[in-house]
Order: structure tokens, then C-alpha cells, then sequence
């Protein structure tokens, strides 16, 4: 099997049941910025030395996945093969490590520099990929159905973020 099909050479591609549409279409610009959040995910990981945050973010590269899977169908048409379930998209297990996190800092009393360390840095990067992934599926939202799961994930995981870094900077 070749990695290349050349059927996007035209500026098409194919959901995952078949339609095709422009690559700027709405849709998978929003599976393609959680793709995004994803890759600056699996950043973290390979570089945070702290094994059980090593097993949080690989969890959520899961769950991404399965945000990207709903994304790039067309909800309009069957799928020929049944989707992962959005019931694993877990935003309680993500306030539960955000309160984890969060209990162990000072009281946050202004705004935070986002830097200071590279890691801490790569957190802020992820976070602002993680909003901006918010803001193209509000858009998304306004065209087709995109489930709530899908929202309230993504918009607990921009705070999980947030504290991440400041987790790790101490702040």
C-alpha cells in the first residue's frame, strides 16, 4: 500500500464515509487542528519526566483520537463501521486531575508568563491549539451537528492545559 493515493491532488479529500470535500472545508479543519493539539500532546509526552502526567497525556491523545474519528464523518450520511464511543471522553476525569493539580499551587492573583522552561512553554502552545480547536468547532457547529461531549472536552482540556503548565513551573 502506497502512502500516497494522489486523490487529493485536485484539493479534495475523502471523509471517513466517503465524501468528498475541499481540504478547507470546515470539517476537517476542525479534525485537523485537534490533529494539531494532538501532535503538541504527544510533545508533551515525550518530554515530561513525570510518568503518571506521561499516562494522563496519553490518554488524552486517546481521546482526541476519538474526537478526530466523529469529526471527520459526515454526520449527514451512514457510516459503514461503527464509531468509538464519545462516553470515554471523560471531562470529570480532567476537572479531577486539573483540582489534583491545582491544589498543590498559590492562589492564581494575576496573569501567568507562559514561559520559563520549554515544557511549560509547550503546555501554552498546546492550550491555544486547544482553544483555537474550540473556536473552528463552534464554526463547525454552526453548519452541522457536532456532538456536546466533543465541546465540553476540549474546553476542559484548554483549562487542564493551563494548569499543566503552571503544575510544572510551580506558579
Amino acid at each position: 500500500m502506497n502512502i500516497y493515493t494522489k486523490t487529493g491532488d485536485s484539493g479534495t479529500t475523502a471523509l471517513l464515509n466517503g465524501t468528498r470535500v475541499p481540504k478547507n472545508h470546515i470539517r476537517v479543519e476542525s479534525y485537523g487542528t485537534i490533529d494539531e493539539l494532538n501532535a503538541h500532546i504527544a510533545l508533551l509526552e515525550a518530554v515530561i519526566d513525570d510518568d503518571a502526567l506521561k499516562k494522563e497525556l496519553h490518554a488524552i491523545q486517546d481521546n482526541l483520537f476519538i474526537i478526530q474519528t466523529h469529526l471527520a464523518v459526515d454526520s449527514s450520511k451512514p457510516c459503514s463501521f461503527e464509531l468509538p464511543d464519545l462516553q470515554n471522553l471523560n471531562e470529570k476525569k480532567l476537572e479531577q486531575q486539573i483540582d489534583s493539580m491545582d491544589e498543590k499551587l498559590p492562589k492564581l492573583r494575576s496573569f501567568v508568563y507562559l514561559g520559563g522552561h520549554p515544557i511549560v512553554a509547550q503546555c501554552h502552545i498546546a492550550r491555544c491549539v486547544c482553544r483555537r480547536a474550540e473556536r473552528v468547532l463552534v464554526t463547525l457547529s454552526e453548519k452541522e451537528t457536532v456532538d456536546e461531549r466533543i465541546f465540553s472536552y476540549t474546553n476542559r482540556l484548554s483549562d487542564y492545559l493551563f494548569v499543566l503548565g503552571r503544575y510544572i513551573k510551580n506558579e
